[in-house]
C-alpha cells in the first residue's frame, strides 16, 4: 500500500510531470470491478491524514465508491479495572475509517492507471542486486543506483525509495542499521458478524493481561477483529472450532475476572474526586456488541514486533513504511505511519523537483528524515510504553494506570492533543 501511494502521489504531482517512475510491485495486480460479499481480514484504521494524502491523488474517491466504514467514537477499557478512555470529536466528525487493504490497493492501481505516462508499475517484480553509486565516480561508473531485476533486465535512478517492508531488501544492501525487537505475541485477525445489527460506529479496544482486543467496524453487522496475545494462545484460538472462537471474544470483551476488589475501590474513589472536580469529565460508557459467528476462513495469526531504522536516507535512498520502522498494532497507527512518510517526502521532492534540485541529494532527503524521525520515534516508543505496562497483573501498576487512564479521560485537552497527534 505504502509504496503504490508513494508512487501515485508522485505520478500526480505537477512538478514531477517530466519525470519517469518506476513501481516494482512484488505482487500481481489487484483490481475490483465488484466488491466481493465477503470482508478481506486485513484491514487498516486509516487516520483523517491519511485520508487527505490518499485524496491528493484521487485514490480515497476510489475507495468512498467501493467500501469504506467511518467510526466516531474509540473506547479503550482496562480488564483489571473499571478505567476506560473514551475519544470522540466534539462536532461529531469521523475520527477515522476501517478500510480493507484490498480496496485501498484496487484505488491505488486505478490512480496509477491514470498517469501510466509517467509511472510504469513492473508487477510480479523481483529485485536482485542493487549496485550503488561510489562517492567519487569515475567515467566508467553510473552516479546512480541500479537496480538488478530477476528477469535480467536493470534499471537506474537517481532515488531509490524503499517501501519494502519491514524485512527490507533495500535497508539490508544499503547497510542501514535497523533496531529490532520481537515482541512476545501474536495478532488473530477475523471477520466476525454481530449478535444484531447497530449503528457500529465505534472501535473497541481492551487490555487483556495477555494483549489488547480490539474490534472495528466494518458494516452495521460485520467487525474486524485484531486480538494480540500469547504465541501459543494465537495458535490454540486458530484451532478452535467457531463456537468455542466466539465464545472467548465475548469473553474476553464481557468478562471481569481479572478485576480485584481492592483495584476496583480505589478506581472508583478516584473516579469520584475527579467527577466531583470536573463533572463533565466523565464520558459515558457504552457497552460492546456481542459476536454471534466468525467468517469461516477469515481467521489468521502473523508474529508481532518493534522496528526502527537508525537512518531513513543515505545518498539517493530513502525509506519508507515499514522499511523505516514497524510499530505494535495497539494505536492502529501502522499504514498511518507510512502515508505520513509520503506526505512528507513528496512535499520535500517536489520542491526539489520545482527547484531543478537534484532528486536524490542528501541536502532535502535529510529534512524527510528530521521531519519524520521526531513524530515517529515518539509514537513507536509511547506505543511500546502502554503494551509493557498493560501486560502486567502487579497491582501497584495496575493502579498507577488506571489513575493515568481515569485522570487522562477527565482532561478534554490531553485527549485532543492525543487525537490530533494519531489523525495527522
Amino acid at each position: 500500500m505504502v509504496g503504490s501511494a508513494m508512487a501515485a502521489a508522485l505520478g500526480h504531482d505537477i512538478h514531477f510531470h517530466d519525470k519517469k517512475i518506476a513501481l516494482l510491485e512484488a505482487g500481481p495486480r489487484k483490481e475490483y470491478d465488484h466488491m466481493p460479499d465477503s470482508y478481506s481480514n486485513r484491514v487498516s484504521s486509516i487516520s483523517p491524514g491519511s485520508a487527505t494524502l490518499l485524496s491528493s491523488c484521487g485514490a480515497w474517491d476510489h475507495v468512498c465508491s467501493l467500501r469504506l466504514k467511518p467510526f466516531r467514537r474509540m473506547q479503550v477499557w482496562d480488564a483489571c479495572s473499571e478505567a476506560m478512555i473514551v475519544f470522540e470529536k466534539d462536532d461529531l466528525d469521523d475520527m477515522g475509517y476501517i478500510v480493507e487493504n484490498d480496496v485501498i490497493m484496487s484505488a491505488l492501481t486505478k490512480q496509477l492507471d491514470a498517469v501510466a505516462d509517467r509511472v510504469e508499475v513492473f508487477y510480479s517484480s523481483k529485485a536482485v542486486g542493487y549496485t550503488w553509486p561510489l562517492p567519487s565516480h569515475g567515467c566508467d561508473t553510473s552516479p546512480w543506483v541500479q537496480v538488478e531485476l530477476a528477469d535480467g533486465r536493470r534499471l537506474q535512478t537517481k532515488l531509490l525509495i524503499g517501501a519494502d517492508g519491514h524485512n527490507s531488501m533495500v535497508r539490508k544492501e544499503a547497510e542501514i542499521k535497523n533496531i529490532e525487537h520481537q515482541y512476545d505475541q501474536s495478532a488473530v485477525v477475523a471477520t466476525l458478524h454481530l449478535s444484531e445489527a447497530t449503528d457500529n460506529n465505534v472501535a473497541w479496544q481492551r487490555f487483556l493481561p495477555t494483549g489488547p482486543i480490539a474490534l472495528l467496524p466494518l458494516s452495521d453487522t460485520a467487525s474486524s477483529l485484531v486480538w494480540s496475545t500469547s504465541h501459543d494462545h494465537a495458535s490454540e484460538l486458530l484451532a478452535m472450532d467457531e463456537e468455542s472462537f466466539v465464545d472467548s471474544i465475548n469473553s474476553a470483551f464481557w468478562s471481569n475476572i481479572n478485576h480485584s476488589d481492592f483495584i476496583d475501590t480505589a478506581g472508583a474513589v478516584f473516579r469520584s474526586a475527579i467527577s466531583l472536580l470536573k463533572p463533565s469529565g466523565t464520558a459515558v460508557r457504552q457497552l460492546p456488541p456481542s459476536v454471534a459467528e466468525v467468517d469461516a476462513e477469515s481467521r489468521a495469526m502473523f508474529p508481532l514486533g518493534l522496528g526502527h531504522a537508525t537512518e531513513y536516507v543515505r545518498p539517493r535512498v530513502a525509506l519508507i513504511g515499514d522499511a523505516a520502522h514497524r510499530v505494535h498494532p495497539l494505536a492502529g497507527q501502522g499504514v498511518n505511519l507510512g502515508f505520513g512518510d509520503i506526505a512528507c517526502l513528496a512535499h520535500h521532492l517536489s520542491a526539489a523537483a520545482f527547484n531543478g534540485s537534484d532528486l536524490g541529494s542528501l541536502k532535502h532527503l535529510l529534512k524527510f528524515e528530521t521531519e519524520r524521525q521526531r513524530h515517529n520515534v515518539s509514537l513507536i516508543a509511547a506505543t511500546d510504553v502502554l503494551k509493557r505496562l498493560y501486560s502486567t497483573t502487579l497491582a501497584p501498576l495496575v493502579l498507577l494506570r488506571t489513575w493515568g487512564l481515569q485522570a487522562t479521560n477527565a482532561l478534554p485537552p490531553v485527549k485532543e492533543q492525543i487525537m490530533a497527534f494519531a489523525s495527522k
